[in-house]
């Protein structure tokens, strides 16, 4: 028996400003966390407390002048979506050659998300085509492509990955993955199979990316994410709900675990897929699938506030949670359809706003660029147009 604890006592624990007590058979640590009750869900620190503890970088990572990669699963567009708006460079937006910005949210299995960095940097080109648009089109293994994607990942400071699923499509022959499933009329059953990825594999490719960003980007920071969007559909014959646990819980298992081993300061996880999954009552639209726009907001300012140095204040972050609340316990009460009607006033609402912004900013843009032409032509200067 350990000293100074008697067994059966009851030990006092201080959770959300309660004392809350514990008998002490078992040994808990002195850093322990505990599950959330209702009432930790008023706490004005709750996300730092039970969401961004442990997983976020001491102090955000992230300026004006960084350069960001972001692909994988629908997280890695929304925040790339977000950050541009913000200001922030994301260099896999300005692309219109490479497959991770074209396709950036459709290479979402751990295999695809591999593949990617070890063609750019590497040169290692699949036996077979593997890689297809949404559409279906198939994309070939263009040196001019690579060469691109080689230059988006050498002047990349800060890498967002975000993982989305387990099942993957084959080509038995080879081994080799497809980024999604395989187009109808590509498919050869008597070599694409079906299966899903382990946890030891899924580890296994995480910790080969790792260590080839590490390689070629010692100093870069990275940032894994699990997407909370599930499976459409599973090939497995089983229910989908069934499969998605289990995809879902084969990729958190896999970074997990590379966060364990790595030992790597510069390599985080961030939790949008407890946020979504978590923190409220109601998170999915009608389709039982796609967050609505509020717990997006959540996301994203979540992820702002640790990652970016855009003056977003604790302050701010708290009363978004509040209000992200407020709204999932009023959603709680509705019908679908009828909160499916506010999501689409809402959603245009935006996209005014967003068309409003965007000229805004442009006419800004002009404004500055004709001060400098203004100042350089006073001082004789060349015309930098």
């Amino acid at each position: 028996m350990l000293a100074g604890f008697d067994r059966g006592q009851p030990h006092d624990v201080v959770i959300d400003g309660k004392t809350v007590s514990h008998h002490r058979q078992f040994y808990r640590g002195e850093k322990a966390s505990f599950w959330p009750s209702e009432e930790s869900f008023e706490r004005d620190d709750f996300l730092q407390e039970y969401c961004a503890k442990g997983t976020v970088p001491e102090a955000p990572v992230i300026s004006t002048d960084t350069v960001v990669v972001a692909f994988g699963s629908c997280f890695a567009k929304h925040i790339s979506d977000h950050l541009a708006g913000l200001g922030f460079r994301v260099e896999s937006r300005n692309s219109d050659k490479a497959y991770i910005s074209l396709m950036g949210d459709g290479i979402v299995n751990t295999y695809a998300v591999r593949q990617q960095f070890e063609w750019a940097w590497e040169g290692k080109v699949p036996e077979v085509s593997l890689w297809h648009g949404y559409d279906g089109r198939q994309f070939g293994y263009d040196d001019d492509v690579r060469l691109e994607t080689k230059r988006i990942f050498d002047k990349a400071e800060v890498f967002i990955i975000t993982l989305g699923l387990s099942e993957i499509w084959y080509d038995e022959p080879t081994g080799h993955v497809f980024w999604r499933a395989v187009p109808k009329d590509h498919f050869d059953p008597s070599r694409h199979k079906f299966r899903t990825a382990s946890p030891a594999e899924n580890t296994e490719n995480l910790k080969a990316i790792h260590a080839i960003i590490r390689r070629n980007r010692p100093d870069a920071r990275i940032v894994f994410t699990l997407s909370p969007i599930p499976l459409q559909a599973t090939f497995r014959p089983m229910s989908c709900i069934v499969a998605n646990s289990a995809s879902k819980a084969s990729l958190r298992c896999a970074v997990d675990a590379l966060m364990t081993d790595a030992g790597d300061p510069g390599l985080y996880y961030f939790p949008s897929y407890e946020v979504v999954t978590t923190l409220f009552s109601r998170p999915f639209t009608y389709d039982r699938r796609h967050v609505f726009l509020h717990i997006l907001d959540l996301n994203m300012r979540l992820f702002e506030r640790y990652y970016c140095r855009s003056g977003i204040t604790d302050e701010r972050l708290g009363r978004i949670w509040q209000r992200a609340q407020r709204i999932d316990r009023r959603y709680a009460k509705m019908e679908p359809l009828a909160i499916e009607e506010l999501e689409k006033a809402e959603q245009e609402r935006r996209t005014e706003g967003n068309k409003a912004f965007r000229v805004e900013r442009r006419r800004q843009m002009q404004a500055r660029r004709a001060a400098r032409l203004e100042r350089l032509n006073a001082a004789g200067g060349p015309d930098p147009r």
